[in-house]
């Protein structure tokens, strides 16, 4: 239970939420309108807080959750009324179907980008919504009714004020799943999603798959709301679930801030309890005909977004304690590690690699080795093809010809995880961290690979002797490259030569045979490039072999151990610093000529 716990928000705002407003001054006397208003927001809460996940952390915008809403209502409906099973069972029919149906579009949705991601869902949400009101089975237009109450061991929820309880409970549970998932190994990996998509790649997540899950769960939260629905209103027809509704799921997540568990709680108390405060006062004020409240609600959505771009709770967040951070714990059994090759062994063997952009010959036929224990240098001018070719070996591009060896195998066909999974760890040439994560937390999902438990096993904490392993494998690689003063700062947070550290930090959590390093001291000061230096001879001392792709030929030329000199996407020159330094073709390349 301590586990299943672990890493939540404070809980007392939750109980507030949950039992203050029933209770006073007595559970008995409590009007229904309040505990009917309750049980609605509860019911919204448990479709916002998939959007979090899927929205707000994941980066995929959905406007059909109702549409999943409705297939969990339906099936109970259908299942308890027609064939008299139990909702219970009935609960677990409509979770099953769900999933399913959200694997199916999810595998096709969540390979749209841009606009067509959005328009997607709105095409599958409005393809399900005509679905329910036209099949004779579902009544129609009409819908289901005479849908059973549940019961809890033999008493009855027929009441919404019986219900209550289950309704919030349920919540609970979602936001303590979601904490935990996003607390854990996959949880780093669904938020590098939102725009850290290649960084997530090289470190072996699964990008792809991963949206796809997060998916399913969100329509598996919403599924469930449906239930309790259908079984709350005894009856259920095809207009809660249309597109409109899902917007309203989107627009609570919004508002409370789409990026926040806790947000989605909130949200959707602000637009259930302003949309009934509009129904009821704007009759009285403005007449009976005309739809005022939505035009009014429409307005104070559009000022509340203006001034509360990130939503309202980071505004209600600072009148309660921070949640715990994740922390290394101080002794951990250590991970596996992959076994170091001999002194001098070829690790990574480019033979004429070449890349073709239509008529642009980016990479020409480049030729280069990288041996065990060695740090080699790929350096050139601005537009000689050094990061073109850094991302053949990475598997970000698929090179047009030539082949890629690594370790005697050939590589450059395979995507940028199966390279990370054989030994490769990478950094990059933009610093491609999550700044609102921790030191700790970025440099953790360097990891993903050398752990197992997935997201199912994270919702329910069930990863917790793995999570403290990886933990302290990525505590152990922040203090071998110096930065352990920085473990549970905000990543963000520091200056650019720690964070160019912290992702060789990650890169090294890879346990990686090889490290590529992408112009590393790209906007460095002249001591940040110093102790840049001090750290890759620690590295190689230690038996790391580096490949380096840099265009500062002071830093590399006292560092790399063999240099390779790209100019307009070939190899003009290589070998020892001191004999490229000297080449007349690399001085041509950087100096124009000399007289």
């Amino acid at each position: 239970m301590k586990h299943l716990f672990s890493g939540t928000k404070p809980f007392w705002a939750f109980l507030i939420i949950l039992f203050a407003l029933p209770v006073l001054p007595n559970p008995l006397h409590v009007s229904e309108y309040w505990i009917t208003l309750l049980n609605y927001i509860g019911l919204y809460s448990i479709v916002a807080l998939g959007l979090v996940l899927l929205t707000g952390v994941g980066g995929m915008t959905s406007f059909g959750q109702a549409a999943f809403v409705g297939v969990g209502a339906y099936a109970t409906a259908f299942l308890t009324t027609q064939y008299g099973v139990s909702p219970w069972i009935a609960l677990f029919v409509g979770i099953a179907l769900t999933a399913l149906v959200a694997l199916v579009i999810g595998a096709v949705t969540m390979r749209l980008s841009g606009h067509f991601l959005p328009l997607g869902t709105i095409a599958w949400g409005l393809s399900l919504f005509y679905l329910f009101g036209n099949l004779d089975a579902l009544g129609k237009y009409d819908g289901i009714n005479g849908i059973p109450a549940l019961s809890v061991l033999g008493l009855s929820l027929r009441s919404g004020r019986s219900i209550y309880y289950l309704i919030w409970v349920v919540v609970l549970i979602a936001v303590i799943s979601i904490q935990n998932l996003l607390n854990s190994r996959p949880g780093r990996a669904i938020r590098a999603l939102r725009g850290a998509g290649v960084m997530a790649e090289a470190m072996g997540v699964n990008t792809g798959w991963m949206r796809v899950v997060i998916f399913v769960y969100a329509a598996v939260l919403a599924s469930i709301s449906g239930f309790l629905y259908a079984h709350l209103q005894g009856a259920v027809n095809p207009t809660p679930f249309g597109l409109n509704h899902g917007i309203e799921y989107l627009f609570m997540a919004v508002v409370g801030g789409v990026a926040h568990v806790w947000g989605a709680i909130l949200g959707a108390v602000i637009l259930t309890v302003v949309q009934d405060y509009l129904q009821s006062v704007l009759p009285i004020l403005l007449g009976q005909s005309g739809n005022f409240e939505v035009i009014v609600f429409g307005v104070l959505m559009v000022a509340l977004l203006q001034y509360a771009r990130q939503g309202v709770w980071p505004f209600v967040a600072r009148w309660f304690p921070r949640g715990p951070r994740a922390r290394s714990p101080e002794q951990a059994e250590p991970l596996a590690r992959r076994s170091k090759p001999a002194q001098g062994e070829p690790l990574l063997v480019v033979d004429r690699a070449r890349k073709e952009f239509g008529g642009l010959v980016a990479v020409n036929d480049v030729s280069f080795e990288v041996q065990a224990g060695q740090i080699v240098g790929l350096i050139g001018p601005n537009g000689a093809g050094k990061s073109t070719t850094f991302n053949l070996v990475t598997g970000v591009l698929q090179a047009t010809r030539g082949a890629i060896h690594f370790r005697g195998e050939r590589i450059d066909a395979l995507n940028s995880r199966e390279i990370a999974r054989r030994g490769i760890g990478r950094t990059f040439q933009h610093v491609k961290l999550l700044p609102t994560m921790t030191v700790l937390e970025n440099v953790a999902i360097g990891a993903h690979l050398r752990g197992s438990s997935g997201v199912w096993r994270s919702l329910a904490r069930l990863n917790a002797k793995e999570e403290q392993r990886l933990l302290f494998e990525a505590a152990e690689q922040i203090r071998r490259v110096g930065l352990e003063q920085h473990m549970y700062d905000e990543a963000g947070s520091l200056a650019l030569g720690q964070q160019r550290i912290l992702e060789i930090a990650r890169a090294l959590c890879c346990d990686p045979t090889l490290l590529l390093l992408d112009e590393p001291a790209a906007g460095l000061r002249y001591r940040e490039k110093q102790q840049l230096a001090e750290l890759l001879r620690k590295l190689k001392a230690e038996g790391m072999s580096v490949l380096l792709v840099e265009h500062d030929m002071d830093f590399v030329m006292n560092l790399a151990d063999r240099l390779v000199v790209m100019e307009f996407g070939t190899r003009i020159a290589h070998g020892l610093p001191e004999d490229v330094q000297n080449d007349p073709a690399v001085v041509e390349a950087y100096l124009g000529g000399v007289e």
